[in-house]
């Protein structure tokens, strides 16, 4: 059984942005896995395509929708405050499959059915359409989403949640999706234009009181008929199939990061779907997975950084998915004591989701950044709201130039003196130093 050097199980967007970035990087990777089993949409934002765009995602792209509003029905207020395009999963997964081929990742269609790891070696039983196959890689890296298994390791979970898929058909229309609120928890609809309705009901696990499987659908049908906001979505339309339950639950795993692997995506951290950020959190947690790949594997002498940097990055964002959550339900106030409510808008903590910042919390530290494809220390600015520190800015390295500023009249520096400090320094033109001097003031980092 030769080896592969890295192996990606997981073929959604984490699987496939590290895929595509340790191939890029020269690296020996096959990823294995398939689309999703289930049919679902989801909501994408524009820095959501764009990065799609970069990744060289053609065939996935097409998946989606032209732009359409986000309605809300929030707190008894009707909003359009934003737009999303959706995007059909179950094709988005397989023109990721196809994309991954056409940009020349080695790639395995199937399921990974047994793993057995030891020290360095990762051995895979995967069952594809031609047959059982093996493989064996010295690194691996885990991108199976929620259904990746845990291996023991702790975890910091959120109130247990469920969501209840429902599939509805009907004619043909405009596309477009909905979220509101209910007494026992949220809907979020979306319509596809060729007539395609998904409508989901989230609810919570400990007070939720719910039928028999056989009488699920039901059940969802019911419950989304007696709701105003859904009614577009329902005009003419009726349910296919049986409902699909998976769980929701916001899920941090607090150990992303060995010598000979990683996890990204929703196999590292899985947040709560109010936050409509599913796809982008997955990639932000696995566009910089290369380079800790590389540097796990090439500078074992670094290893303890790069598992640093990597398990930091997870909870910072995590938790700030998860405040993001916190806040939306915090806003919705027409059941203040529904076990539901009661129990998420106070979690994960009370801390703000943007701390406040001033000149006299802004320091210089130490930390882990990404630097030519490897993880390296360099001197980076540290804030309340930038706790991971900011080492470059527009591809200006900041801390040095802060400290230079701040030599010159503490952090308080008359304007014509700071660009004047920048452009002798550090060789800048004038209207590139008034314009990091003037983001240096917007961010409060001087007065």
């Amino acid at each position: 059984m030769a080896n592969e050097g890295i192996v990606i199980i997981g073929a959604g967007p984490a699987g496939a942005a590290a895929a595509i970035g340790l191939a890029r990087m020269g690296e020996p990777v096959v990823l294995v896995g398939e689309p999703r089993r289930f049919a679902a949409v989801e909501g994408t934002s524009v820095r959501v395509i764009d990065a799609l765009r970069g990744l060289g995602l053609r065939q996935a792209l097409q998946a989606l929708a032209p732009p359409s509003p986000r309605r809300a029905v929030w707190n008894g207020r009707y909003t359009e405050a934003n737009q999303e395009s959706l995007v059909d999963r179950e094709r988005f997964d397989r023109g990721l499959l196809d994309d991954l081929e056409g940009l020349g990742v080695k790639l395995v269609r199937g399921r990974v059915t047994a793993l057995h790891s030891a020290p360095g070696l990762h051995e895979l039983e995967i069952d594809t359409d031609a047959g059982r196959r093996t493989l064996a890689a010295d690194f691996l890296v885990e991108a199976r989403g929620r259904a990746a298994p845990g291996g023991g390791a702790p975890r910091l979970r959120g109130v247990e949640t469920v969501s209840l898929l429902q599939y509805w058909r009907g004619p043909a229309g405009e596309a477009g999706s909905a979220v509101t609120g209910v007494e026992d928890g949220w809907m979020w609809m979306a319509a596809l234009a060729d007539g395609r309705r998904y409508l989901q009901l989230t609810i919570d696990v400990a007070s939720a009181s719910l039928p028999p499987k056989r009488a699920l659908g039901d059940y969802c049908s019911a419950r989304f008929r007696a709701v105003e906001a859904a009614t577009p979505f329902l005009r003419d339309a009726e349910p296919v199939g049986e409902p699909y339950a998976r769980t929701s639950t916001a899920v941090l795993n607090e150990v992303v990061a060995g010598d000979d692997w990683i996890r990204v995506g929703d196999a590292a951290m899985a947040v709560d779907p109010l936050s409509g950020n599913g796809i982008f959190q997955a990639l932000s947690s696995a566009l910089q997975a290369p380079a800790v790949v590389a540097t796990l594997r090439h500078d074992p002498h670094r290893a303890a950084l790069a598992r640093q940097f990597h398990s930091r990055r997870i909870e910072h964002l995590f938790h700030r998915f998860a405040r993001i959550g916190r806040d939306f339900y915090a806003q919705e106030l027409r059941w203040p004591q529904a076990p539901f409510w009661a129990a998420r808008r106070g979690w994960p903590d009370a801390q703000p989701l943007h701390a406040t910042v001033t000149p006299e919390t802004v320091r210089v530290a130490r930390g882990p950044v990404v630097c030519e494809g490897r993880i390296v220390e360099e001197d980076v600015v540290v804030t309340p709201d930038q706790p991971l520190g900011v080492w470059q800015v527009d591809g200006l390295t900041v801390a040095p130039m802060l400290d230079a500023l701040r030599a010159e009249d503490g952090s308080a520096l008359d304007k014509v003196r700071g660009e004047a400090v920048l452009c002798a320094r550090f060789g800048l033109e004038p209207a590139r130093a008034a314009g990091l001097l003037a983001w240096m003031r917007a961010q409060n980092w001087l007065i």
